[in-house]
């Protein structure tokens, strides 16, 4: 080979190895750019990871029975913006509270534990303050925690408004209300909100259901980054006074309302609670009749406001990452049983409450379920809904794999409830209801052929060893729970009479 040959062929390997090495190079530089890509986005990643967590809103009112809602076949008043939430996602039909009295059944919804478990037993007692609530469990979760309305759960103090050291985990509870009804509700300067006698009535600024949603509009859209939200909305309508603001006192004829079938039957001898209407039938009818319409009116004015809040999440782009729970803390009998007004005389309407629960990424729209499901099970379903772990102390059990058209392993199709005080226990299962008392005769219904509950069949022989089975299962279940009621219902003699 001549010199001129071995320089090109030099030359040659020269350029080639130059190639080799820019390409290595160029490769290294692209590499090391996605990573420095892929670290950067790695914050984004972990915003978009929390973006995606679901918001959660409770909207809870207080004395709201099935019967009012077009979901549960309600057909007098029309609730569009609720039912909505039914159709895009599940209704249970067969949601009980433990305990028909407001204190107790909210320290069940927020405890998971049973009324003298956590405490708050009957009206106006502190629920403990050891225990952890669900607010605490979505605190911890990371979520921006809030409770508007009214708590009932902070002892004696009206309106008390309770501080965020005895709020059980709801970090702004600046609007929590501990009690009362009010009609009118209105800010001060000094950032506290003046209560208004009971018959003075606001507008749609200070009517408090109006009052309270402007209040939870605010805590929505507050600009938190991406920290998602769990805010309990509860409303202290449609409790009496049964009175609402305009135009919703003159939305319903109160001669259009209908009076329950049950309403001239005769109270039986174990329940003693006089009326608090009229002295005869012509009076009691007229009252009951104005009142059922105000009643009424208060349900449409909760709607409304139901619809308020929708358009809000749907406004920032929230509404389908947001579960949307409807419920109330007990019903209402206004008229049943012989006239009875209120709540705690064991009958179903005032145990089997609305509940409803929209969220498209997990529940399918229009999804029905009839298993029994109650208060005390709430905090552990809501954790579970969102894969949170709770401490354990709960004695209700997760059931939020019925939400996904799932079973739940261990439940029992079956609601007891404790009244506060150890008067009556019970339970309704799909067969039966029956409630046992300290004092007067027991009740036996059949769900199925008797649903107003009419026919006590604790009375018939027949059903003397189905009254004596369901007396064993409901004083096993008390001493499990370490409910009060264990004492007296041992000493009952359950038999044909009871």
């Amino acid at each position: 080979m001549t010199v001129n040959g071995l320089f090109k062929s030099l030359t040659s390997v020269l350029i080639f190895k130059l190639i080799i090495n820019e390409m290595k190079r160029r490769d290294f530089l692209r590499k090391s750019a996605m990573a420095s890509a892929g670290a950067s986005c790695i914050p984004m990643l972990a915003r978009g990871a929390a973006r995606k967590k679901p918001n959660v809103l409770i909207i809870h009112t207080d004395q709201q029975s099935v019967w009012t809602l077009g979901a549960y076949g309600g057909d007098v008043v029309k609730t569009p913006h609720i039912d909505s939430l039914a159709e895009e996602g599940a209704r249970l039909d067969n949601f009980f509270t433990n305990s028909a009295v407001c204190t107790a059944s909210r320290g069940c919804f927020i405890s998971g534990m049973y009324p003298h478990t956590n405490g708050a037993y009957k009206n106006n007692i502190q629920i403990r303050q050891d225990i952890e609530g669900f607010g605490h469990v979505f605190r911890k979760g990371g979520y921006d925690t809030g409770y508007i309305g009214k708590w009932h759960l902070d002892g004696d103090p009206k309106p008390g408004f309770t501080p965020k050291e005895r709020a059980l985990g709801f970090e702004d509870s600046r609007f929590m209300m501990n009690r009362g009804h009010w009609k009118k509700l209105q800010d001060q300067p000094d950032g506290t909100v003046k209560t208004f006698p009971y018959n003075i009535i606001g507008d749609k600024k200070t009517y408090t259901t109006d009052f309270l949603t402007d209040k939870a509009l605010n805590f929505m859209k507050k600009d938190r980054g991406d920290k998602p939200f769990m805010l309990m909305l509860s409303f202290p309508d449609p409790h009496s006074p049964l009175s609402v603001r305009k135009p919703y006192d003159t939305m319903f004829n109160p001669e259009d309302m209908e009076l329950p079938t049950t309403f001239d039957i005769p109270r039986p001898d174990w329940m003693s609670r006089d009326l608090p209407y009229g002295k005869d039938r012509k009076d009691r009818k007229t009252v009951l009749k104005r009142h059922k319409a105000q009643y009424y009116g208060m349900v449409k004015c909760i709607d409304d406001n139901v619809g308020r809040l929708i358009k809000k999440l749907k406004a920032m782009g929230q509404y389908d990452n947001t579960i949307i729970v409807f419920t109330s803390d007990h019903g209402e009998y206004l008229g049943e049983h012989g006239g009875l007004y209120g709540k705690n005389m064991f009958y179903e309407n005032a145990y089997r409450v609305p509940f409803i629960v929209r969220w498209p990424r997990k529940i399918k729209a229009g999804t029905a379920i009839k298993e029994h499901v109650t208060t005390v099970d709430f905090k552990s379903t809501i954790a579970g809904l969102v894969g949170f772990s709770t401490n354990g102390e709960e004695q209700g059990i997760d059931t939020s794999n019925f939400l996904k058209g799932k079973k739940v392993k261990g439940h029992e199709d079956t609601a007891y409830f404790h009244h506060c005080d150890g008067e009556f226990a019970g339970i309704y299962d799909k067969d039966y209801s029956v409630g046992f008392f300290s004092v007067g005769k027991h009740v036996l219904f059949d769900r199925r052929k008797d649903p107003d509950q009419i026919n006590n069949l604790a009375e018939k022989p027949e059903y003397s060893e189905t009254l004596r089975q369901f007396h064993v299962k409901v004083l096993k279940h008390s001493k499990s729970v370490g409910e009060k009621d264990a004492k007296w219902l041992e000493k009952l003699k359950v038999g044909v009479a009871g």
